[in-house]
């Protein structure tokens, strides 16, 4: 997220990042001048205590990384892989969809969630060129749908363009980048100009990334835990 928020900040448009090491490594040079970005990694840790009970241990460290942009000399292809242009139903993420509860009509070319019906409303799957973007579509209106009074409560007021609907789009988006890493879900999909546009609506005040993050964070669990 930290970096997904820098690169909108520092206008890079190549989402890689290394060490010093990793570029020096690599045959490049972080340029002169150029400051670096603190990358946060987390993990747990399990060991075994004395009375043979698994203890979970919470683990962080903190690394500077530069962009590739920042970098010369590097050899590193520019080459993407497609997709195929065929839709391709993706296991994980139909399983998810099926199991969350949720009531979901596939019809017209719009996405969105009525709070008043309870319902999700996706574009017919054939019209997106690429099965995952349909599931980034389907699990960005999820993250809504679980924030409903019967469910996680979320408060989801506030109309097109106001701070509460840029806040609760910015909870979306993140919650679906959360549940398709999760899912091991990869396609053409763009979630960091999505949440820099939210962000850039939220006047870029960094506190609402932490916030959104922790709200998505409860919801992805929220859903993960359907399955």
């Amino acid at each position: 997220m930290l970096l997904w928020y820098s690169a909108s900040e520092q206008g890079f448009s190549d989402s890689r990042w290394m060490t010093y090491k990793q570029a020096k490594a690599e045959g490049g040079q972080v340029r002169k001048g150029e400051h670096g970005t603190t990358a946060i990694f987390y993990a747990t840790l399990e060991k075994e205590n004395d009375a043979g009970e698994v203890e979970h241990i919470p683990m962080l460290k903190t690394f500077t990384v530069f962009n590739v942009q920042q970098i010369d000399g590097l050899a590193l292809t520019t080459e993407t892989v497609s997709p195929e242009a065929t839709f391709d139903p993706l296991p994980q993420a139909e399983n998810l969809l099926r199991k969350s509860g949720a009531n979901i009509i596939e019809k017209g070319q719009n996405a969105f969630f009525i709070p008043s019906t309870d319902e999700i409303h996706l574009p017919e799957r054939y019209l997106f060129a690429y099965a995952a973007n349909f599931y980034a579509t389907g699990l960005h209106e999820l993250v809504h749908w679980s924030g409903g009074k019967s469910r996680l409560n979320r408060e989801m007021k506030g109309k097109f363009g106001s701070e509460g609907y840029a806040f609760e789009e910015l909870i979306a988006e993140l919650g679906s980048a959360f549940l398709m890493a999760d899912l091991g879900i990869v396609g053409a999909v763009q979630h960091e100009s999505y949440i820099a546009s939210w962000l850039k609506a939220l006047r870029n005040d960094k506190r609402y990334i932490f916030k959104a993050a922790s709200s998505a964070s409860k919801a992805h669990r929220y859903l993960m835990d359907k399955i």
